[in-house]
């Protein structure tokens, strides 16, 4: 396999998770009764420009489809963020009813309603269906496509470039990062900016949270990688913000290359050196992630093994990508794990992909009790279990399993 960045051949193994289903791809009534499609789910490391990546095996189209079911919108914290972000670019680059936002990756317009409710004017390019859909219904204008160069130049040519431009969890889900990174130099205007975020490849490693590996990212980035990959597509980073949602994310800003006008922060070059620190531009840096990840994995298999034989029902929260990442790798099946809880309506009545385990709503926990739940989304574990507190008063407990096995009373 060649990088999909610089062409390097690629050798440096990251970590080997076997196979799965794509993530998002829940299953129905109907489904159940059907074969899945499996592919290898394994990363490697490109030593030439440090980009970590999944190895091609799933096309982007049989990820993103029409039933595609993770909406943003079902997490208050994640909301909290982006009314933030809206609030925070807002002032600082003093946006107003003569600019122009678009988001790429607009999902379910949990983000644009933000920019739409300051009277700013906005567009979302959002590729699947029902996501889209949902962002049309709060009065979002929505381009129903996958972003990149062609996109760009279309919408340049409408007069539609943007004064900034946001692109959230939204990077390592490209299969073609240059034809993506690329767009955004087209999609701004001379002196407009665009903002990234995305999961930090350092905390990746460093807190084990493999699980945040799946089909659908298709890089794990660093801010090595990610400027090196900007710089070469038209756009130079001059910020860059740290902040602790999806387990510790950067949010990366930049400007194009010809036409920018703001100043480079120091703070791009104190975290280069903190990679550089760390090891990130060695092999030796991403040798023992594989036995980290191993141990994980028997640690959480042993504790559901263990309930089980002393008569404990153990029930999860979160039908999230991760969590299936943690249940395929670990061959969790229905008898182990019951069922999954989730708030977002799509999942409900579905089954986890591999896993098969029934997606519920909230009102089954009440009535089945469970000792135990598993919160699988673990970077929300807070805002789960303040929403779960009742659990306790039959004597619930919460469990994580990343980066350790850990439970809460």
């Amino acid at each position: 396999m060649k990088c999909r960045h610089c062409g390097a051949e690629l050798k440096l193994p990251l970590v080997d998770l076997g196979s799965a289903p794509p993530s998002n791809a829940y299953l129905t009534e109907q489904t159940l009764h059907m074969p899945e499609k499996w592919f290898p789910l394994r990363v490697l490391v490109c030593e030439q420009c440090w980009l970590a990546q999944t190895e091609d095996f799933a096309q982007a189209d049989e990820l993103f489809d029409a039933e595609y079911a993770y909406f943003s919108g079902f997490s208050s914290s994640w909301l909290a963020h982006s009314e933030r972000y809206v609030a925070d670019m807002a002032a600082r680059f003093n946006l107003t009813a003569d600019s122009h936002v678009i988001e790429v990756a607009a999902n379910d317009g949990y983000l644009l309603q933000y920019v739409k409710a300051r009277n700013i004017p906005c567009t979302g390019v959002e590729p699947t269906a029902s996501t889209a859909a949902a962002a049309r219904a709060k009065g979002i204008p929505i381009v129903e496509d996958f972003f990149g160069v062609r996109l760009a130049k279309e919408l340049a040519a409408q007069g539609k470039q943007a004064d900034l431009t946001a692109a959230n969890n939204v990077l390592a889900h490209v299969p073609d990062i240059n034809d993506f990174v690329a767009g955004f130099a087209l999609l701004l205007k001379p002196p407009g900016v665009a903002t990234f975020e995305f999961p930090h490849l350092l905390k990746l490693v460093s807190e084990n949270q493999f699980d945040t590996i799946y089909h659908e990212h298709f890089s794990y980035l660093s801010l090595t990688a990610v400027e090196r990959i900007f710089s070469a597509n038209g756009l130079s980073v001059f910020d860059l913000e740290e902040h602790p949602t999806h387990g510790g994310s950067l949010r990366v800003f930049a400007q194009r290359s010809d036409t920018g006008q703001q100043s480079r922060s120091t703070r791009v070059d104190e975290l280069l050196q903190r990679e550089v620190d760390a090891g990130m531009l060695t092999a030796g840096y991403y040798a023992d992630f594989q036995k980290k990840t191993n141990r994980v994995k028997n640690d959480f298999v042993a504790f559901l093994v263990e309930a089980r034989r002393h008569g404990k029902r153990v029930a999860a929260y979160g039908a999230a990508a991760k969590g299936n990442t943690l249940m395929n790798y670990a061959g969790i099946r229905p008898d182990l794990i019951s069922f999954v809880v989730d708030r977002n309506p799509a999942k409900q009545g579905k089954y986890m992909p591999g896993s098969r385990i029934p997606i519920v709503d909230e009102s089954l926990l009440e009535k089945e009790k469970p000792d135990f739940v598993v919160i699988l989304p673990w970077n929300l574990e807070h805002e789960v279990m303040r929403q779960l507190d009742y659990i306790r008063a039959w004597g619930g407990r919460f469990v994580t399993a990343v980066p350790e096995l850990r439970t809460v009373s």
